[in-house]
């Protein structure tokens, strides 16, 4: 691929949004939301194994080839001086594939408190009431357990990202993981920005975290979601009460396993608060 990458994974409403607005400002850079790369990259790998009878004819630097320029040619026409950040949640289960594809590429995963995830996901449905969101499966129903359940399962949306990162952090790759905590990002942004600058090598770059802009409503709106990856303009972490049952916020106080050190067996770096 002639173009430098590196990826964005780990878990949702945990500031990757808000990190691919603020390193988008680099004309070096093109960084979005989640990109359809890893649903097409999941499609193709399908298309090449042995759930497909013809498959037999590919052979394994057909299709190494294959699986690459689904990369290629979904960015083909971003320069070729651009370093490119792809950011999906499902990179984090996908590690032993990125460094066969990218040697050199590193995955940048957002990191939050799981009971501040499920209370900002809760927030935002009770601010869209009347709609209903593809989160959910359009689900008319439901209560806030439900809804939690759902989202903690092993296939959903927090669930899976949450495995996929424990996969990542404790597996032979984890050297190339660079855990960003939203409260690192959102208290001290320039402090935080810098250090995934020198993570993935890259000259450092004067952002302005005053003015930040990113609009997916779009997006948004058709998922029955407005305002999921809305981003302010001004980066700064904004204290507030939770929406959520007590018995659900203990219910996840012990899942943020990177924050222990004793169980950094891979010695990842982990970006907090210095404050």
């Amino acid at each position: 691929m002639r173009h430098g990458i590196h990826f964005i994974s780990g878990l949702p409403r945990s500031g990757s949004t808000l990190l691919s607005a603020i390193l988008r400002q680099n004309p070096r850079f093109h960084a979005m939301m989640t990109s359809p790369v890893g649903a097409i990259y999941l499609a193709m790998l399908g298309a090449v194994s042995r759930k497909n009878e013809a498959a037999v004819f590919i052979d394994e630097d057909q299709k190494r080839e294959l699986l690459t320029g689904v990369f290629r040619n979904y960015y083909h026409k971003i320069a070729a001086d651009k370093v490119v950040f792809d950011t999906n949640r499902l990179w984090c289960s996908k590690m032993p594939s990125i460094a066969a594809h990218f040697p050199d590429a590193k995955v940048i995963c957002c990191v939050r408190n799981v009971s501040w995830i499920m209370d900002s996901i809760e927030r935002l449905t009770r601010r869209n009431d009347l709609e209903l969101s593809g989160i959910f499966g359009f689900d008319a129903g439901g209560t806030v357990y439900t809804r939690v359940n759902r989202l903690a399962a092993s296939d959903g949306m927090v669930g899976f990202a949450l495995d996929a990162l424990r996969e990542a952090y404790f597996g032979e790759y984890a050297d190339r993981l660079l855990l960003v905590g939203y409260e690192a990002l959102t208290r001290e942004p320039a402090a935080t920005v810098a250090a995934i600058y020198d993570f993935i090598g890259e000259a450092p770059f004067a952002h302005d975290f005053d003015n930040v802009e990113y609009d997916a409503e779009e997006f948004d709106v058709l998922l029955g979601s407005p305002g999921l990856h809305r981003v302010r303009r001004k980066v700064e972490f904004i204290a507030r009460p939770t929406v959520l049952p007590p018995d659900l916020i203990e219910r996840f106080v012990d899942d943020a396993f990177w924050i222990r050190p004793e169980g950094n067996v891979r010695h990842v770096q982990v970006l907090t608060p210095t404050l």
